[in-house]
């Protein structure tokens, strides 16, 4: 059948690889965008000596799941004050990213009401000014060095926004493993978690693709492989860099595909139920994959190649394996009823990306 893949990132990885910055920059003045732990692990000045004075600013004062209410002061100051800047290098996890893609994105008033009213429709646009974004994840999951999308949250109104325009692409991602080493086991856990979903939504998915099955295949199976040893060991450098991989194939997987049903049900358990994005994307994936399997023969046998050929064994596997990472399956630990859990599923089938989902329209 006929198919299409694109991914436009240039992709730099390896230990060490964080010292290609300049390289890629190529000349050009940046501001830093990363996490407020950043500092005090050594991280910022680490970058100030790479860079040099190609280092124009740094914006530390970031929140998990990027909400816009203290984005807008960040962004409108962004605008004001680096407005010359050529690009932007987000050094850290998914809210880093994020953020730096809202960055990067600049309204014609450098407002940034006027950023989410664009937003609010639903709609492409053409944003009337762009810097380059070059990502540098520091954690093993976020995929979103790869692809072009933002979640923007408002906690306030109970909503999110995604932001996915041709022009939020990152023009290149560094995926360096050594600066994951120092990750606690929560984030290492949750990172991973995220990384399994992308991997498994890309599979289960009507966008899926030759491509995509290939690097969904492989971030799956190496997750599963690897996650559970490197949080039996989480200094062990070379589990690091396999978890750094296996996360950077399962971006490139869903960066064609977009995410589906468990991705859909995750955003109103963090909203109303403040689970971390790792645990919520991931604590309905044996649900999901009972709803996903026999729906097509194709997709079947994608999957039965992540979990050794048994595809009829692969819930009860993937339920073990989650539990054995600490992450409980079932909503009623999450304290969501069987009611709201029936309600959640079925608004999430009628979402963004719950329609991504070949099972719409599978029994409970």
């Amino acid at each position: 059948m006929p198919f299409r893949y694109h991914n436009p990132v240039a992709i730099r990885g390896g230990p060490g690889a964080l010292g290609e910055l300049p390289e890629v920059l190529a000349g050009r003045r940046a501001v830093l965008v990363t996490f407020p732990e950043a500092q005090g692990l050594g991280l910022v000045q680490r970058i100030r000596g790479i860079l040099g004075p190609a280092l124009a600013g740094v914006i530390d004062r970031i929140e998990p799941n990027p909400d816009v209410s203290y984005l807008a002061a960040t962004y409108e100051r962004f605008w004001r004050e680096h407005a010359g800047v050529e690009a932007l290098v987000a050094v850290g996890g998914g809210s880093a990213i994020d953020t730096a893609k809202a960055l990067m994105v600049g309204t014609a008033s450098g407002r940034f009401d006027d950023l989410v009213a664009l937003l609010a429709t639903g709609k492409p646009f053409t944003p009337d000014r762009v810097r380059a974004l070059i990502a540098v994840p520091t954690t093993a999951g976020t995929g979103s060095e790869v692809t072009p999308w933002a979640t923007i949250w408002d906690k306030a109104a109970g909503k999110k926004h995604s932001l996915h325009l041709p022009e939020t692409w990152p023009e290149a991602a560094i995926v360096d493993p050594d600066l994951m080493a120092t990750l606690p086991a929560s984030v290492t856990a949750q990172s991973g978690l995220d990384a399994l979903s992308h991997s498994l939504e890309a599979v289960w998915n009507v966008n899926s693709n030759p491509i995509s099955d290939i690097y969904a295949i492989a971030a799956a199976r190496e997750v599963m492989a690897t996650l559970p040893a490197l949080l039996a060991n989480l200094g062990d450098r070379e589990l690091r860099a396999r978890m750094a991989l296996a996360a950077l194939k399962a971006g490139l997987a869903f960066s064609n595909t977009k995410t589906a049903l468990a991705h859909s049900i995750s955003y109103e358990m963090t909203l109303r139920f403040g689970l971390p994005h790792g645990i919520a994307c991931s604590f309905t994936l044996p649900m999901v994959l009972e709803r996903a399997a026999g729906r097509d023969a194709g997709r079947d046998a994608v999957l039965a190649a992540i979990f050794d050929g048994d595809l009829a064994g692969a819930p009860a596997r993937l339920r073990a394996f989650l539990e054995g990472v600490g992450v409980k399956t079932d909503f009623a630990d999450y304290g969501v009823t069987r009611d709201d859990s029936e309600r959640m599923i079925a608004h999430a089938l009628d979402g963004v990306r719950g329609k991504n989902f070949i099972g719409r329209g599978a029994g409970a």
